[in-house]
């Protein structure tokens, strides 16, 4: 019986990858369609001025939650020499950059309720100007370094990935960043959420 060698990759590692986050797209969009067609817009969203701006970076955050968190586990393997499937982490840590991308924009774009006049900008620097601080400035400039950290090891793995096995040093690095952008992004997502619950958009 012959065993594969599980250090080299497999000839057929990249439409397995592809194959695989196929099967996770198809699945997300059978999901989101059951929650349209059976769940009430109005019950879903809300009644504020910004539920399509919120609904939109919950949904992209939330996928984002799921790419960083796979990207945490591919740090863990690729520090612990355990690269079984390289197209898998290229292809993977490529969506975990575009979802940090999406999320950055989407949250860019709810800002602009959040400014608005009688927005929750404003009630928060009459109220607890501390709030806007720490819950807004501060998350807003956190959750941008998550998209550079996730491309930079995106572009190390596409580049270079072939020779993690060799250089046990750039694992170490891209496995690094994979953990910085789950850290980033769990901050940011944490007062993100917390800041719905005060006062919605």
């Amino acid at each position: 019986m012959r065993v594969r060698d599980m250090s080299q990759p497999s000839s057929n590692e990249p439409a397995t990858a592809v194959a695989l986050w196929l099967v996770v797209l198809m699945l997300g969009l059978i999901g989101l369609s059951l929650v349209a067609v059976t769940g009430p817009m109005s019950a879903l969203l809300g009644s504020g001025a910004g539920v399509v701006h919120g609904a939109l970076h919950g949904t992209v955050a939330g996928l984002f939650m799921v790419t960083s968190t796979i990207g945490l586990f591919q740090a863990y393997r690729i520090f612990a020499g355990r690269v079984w499937n390289l197209a898998e982490l290229q292809i993977g840590s490529v969506i975990n950059a575009a979802m940090a991308l999406l999320t950055i924009l989407s949250g860019n774009w709810i800002y602009i309720p959040y400014r608005a006049t009688g927005g929750p900008r404003s009630h928060f620097l009459q109220v607890a100007p501390e709030v806007h601080k720490v819950f807004f400035e501060f998350k807003e400039f956190a959750a941008l370094f998550s998209f550079p950290l996730a491309v930079v090891a995106a572009y190390l793995l596409v580049r270079y990935g072939g020779e993690l096995h060799e250089r046990r040093g750039l694992g170490t690095v891209i496995s690094a960043l994979l953990v910085l952008v789950f850290f980033y992004f769990v901050v940011t997502f944490g007062l993100g959420a917390a800041i719905t619950k005060l006062k919605p958009v």
